[in-house]
């Protein structure tokens, strides 16, 4: 039986925000359920840091963002870099971009979410959006959890995606 994680990539445009959210929250129920996937984030074009109320929200859920970083897409296309099975773009301009090859031809999908940094009401406003978006990025990444990973074909994998984005 095989033990290696099935690793899933989260991409956003700047790798700051929804992306982050994403890796944290998938990588924090993984750890709880005792499931073997492995989520990473990154971007086409990262910030260079993580907006502090994405650190903020993943913190008041009880996740350890020390070691959380901004980083390329380039990365995972990389020697040595994990390969990964699933593929996810969670804002609009990075779903619209051509992605990199990814080595094993990972299964795509797109789970679309506002930008949270563009909440309006200062920093109260951006506080409750954050923590809004972490909630919703959290129960996809439960649903995508329940699925038997290692037992789906490509396509089946694809359908079983797009039925979580669908909901």
């Amino acid at each position: 039986m095989n033990h290696d994680p099935i690793h899933v990539l989260i991409l956003c445009t700047h790798n700051s925000a929804r992306s982050v959210l994403a890796e944290g929250m998938l990588n924090h129920w993984a750890t709880r359920l005792g499931r073997s996937v492995r989520a990473h984030s990154a971007g086409s074009a990262p910030g260079g840091r993580i907006n502090p109320f994405a650190l903020e929200a993943l913190g008041g859920a009880g996740i350890d963002t020390a070691s959380f970083r901004s980083k390329s897409w380039d990365e995972f296309t990389a020697p040595g870099a994990p390969e990964m099975h699933i593929v996810i773009t969670v804002c609009d301009s990075a779903a619209a971009e051509t992605c990199p090859y990814w080595p094993g031809s990972p299964v795509k999908v797109h789970w679309g979410y506002p930008d949270p940094s563009n909440a309006l009401g200062g920093d109260e406003g951006k506080r409750q959006a954050f923590e809004l978006t972490r909630q919703a990025i959290g129960y996809r990444m439960l649903q995508l959890l329940q699925l038997p990973l290692d037992q789906l074909s490509p396509a089946q994998l694809q359908n079983e995606l797009n039925r979580i984005c669908a909901n």
